[in-house]
């Protein structure tokens, strides 16, 4: 904290660009966190906030209901794949992801089956800062390892991409089946732990493998998910269909925190009791808030009506032509496309915060973390602003490539 750079002033943003304090315009490479899928301040979203706010800002979700929550629940049930229909809202993405272990677990409590209370994650994974999500990231290249040994204890090993890492997994399930109640992971990009690509045979090999040992399959789709990776979600680009999904980050557009979990039928029916403990006891207070089901109601609407997949096809084809002259430059290790995400990966990054300067200078706003340069841009950028994006990525990447060599 003490040697990080100050914050800079932003006073407005609008498509793809922050309008800085000082006069300054950056175009913003990661869509503040990959959230702002329209760009910034979109016209369609802003009209249905302001009709929102002026009739019910926020009301409880604890014994009553409004049509904005559950016009979303029916769009998303209609929009995700298999029986993936019934949604439980709550406030962001850590959260999200935290209520579907929570409902895995409790899954099997329901049934009688008190053994099965760990969950399976990756290496590489990340799925939040709050401590149950941190027990599932990654415990070494992670940013938990401070907490290690008072996070609760969860199973997390290589995801099974090769022959030897198959086997190793499926001698894993094998020996601790029983006590395994779901198994989580991010489809086809694992996203803060350093945009690593997976295709989509892992996700099958792992649905298989939890439909046979008899244990849930969660995907966070909270960073693949509207769009991100090409298909509207990755199981629908991937062909996977899993028990439980979380969603967050550009489901409003990038306008106001609301996050969701989503569940098969079978699962839901595993909490419809008679029983009053049999029931899922989590309530956050801004659950399923009508400002933001608003906001995400008027997000879904845009991809109905502007093309934003074919952008991301657009946007694919132009990362990869915008950052092929990376490739194979001294320092760089590797140059990876999918969807709307760009990365280029040095070998290292000896000062991060100078790096951000760097591009800073150059008019763009893009945060290098570990070894890597990502691009995660707004859907709707156009072609100059994202050539800007890549041409001020390779410049500062090879600059700092020659400076390791």
């Amino acid at each position: 904290m003490k040697t990080a750079l100050p914050p800079i002033p932003v006073e407005r943003a609008s498509g793809s660009r922050l309008f800085l304090s000082d006069g300054r315009v950056l175009v913003d490479g990661i869509a503040s966190w990959w959230t702002a899928c329209h760009g910034y301040n979109h016209v369609h979203i802003a009209n249905a906030l302001r009709r929102q706010i002026e009739i019910m800002p926020h009301v409880m979700f604890g014994g009553l209901v409004h049509e904005p929550a559950l016009n979303l629940a029916r769009r998303l049930a209609q929009l995700l794949p298999g029986d993936l229909d019934r949604v439980f809202f709550s406030d962001s993405g850590s959260v999200a992801v935290e209520v579907a272990m929570k409902m895995a677990i409790q899954y099997w409590l329901n049934r009688g089956e008190r053994r099965r209370t760990r969950i399976v994650a990756f290496h590489g994974a990340y799925h939040g800062d709050t401590f149950g999500t941190m027990a599932v990231c990654d415990p070494v290249e992670g940013m938990h390892a401070l907490f290690r040994g008072v996070l609760p204890e969860q199973i997390v090993t290589a995801l099974p991409q090769s022959e030897e890492t198959v086997l190793a997994f499926e001698n894993l399930m094998a020996r601790e089946a029983g006590s395994i109640a779901a198994i989580l992971v991010e489809p086809l990009v694992q996203g803060a732990g350093g945009m690593l690509f997976h295709d989509a045979s892992v996700l099958a090999t792992l649905r298989e493998i939890a439909t046979r040992y008899g244990c849930l399959l969660i995907f966070d789709e909270i960073f693949t998910g509207f769009g991100r990776s090409g298909a509207m979600f990755a199981c629908i680009g991937a062909g996977v269909t899993p028990d439980i999904v979380t969603l967050s980050k550009a489901l409003t557009g990038g306008t106001l925190a609301l996050a969701a979990t989503i569940a098969s039928s079978s699962v839901f029916e595993g909490f419809w009791s008679d029983e009053a403990d049999h029931a899922l006891m989590h309530g956050p207070t801004f659950m399923a808030n009508p400002l933001a089901c608003a906001a995400a109601n008027a997000s879904l609407d845009l991809f109905e009506t502007e093309p934003r997949l074919a952008q991301v096809a657009a946007i694919e084809s132009g990362l990869k032509e915008g950052l092929a002259p990376s490739r194979g430059r001294p320092g760089i290790a590797d140059v990876r496309v999918l969807g709307a995400i760009g990365v280029v990966e040095l070998e290292k990054i000896r000062d991060l915060e100078a790096l951000r300067a760097r591009f800073v200078g150059k008019n763009v706003w893009i945060r290098p973390f570990g070894k890597i340069v990502y691009l995660t841009p707004a859907l709707s950028i156009d072609k100059e602003d994202l050539r800007l994006l890549t041409t001020a990525v390779c410049e500062v990447a090879a600059e700092e490539g020659q400076r390791l060599s």
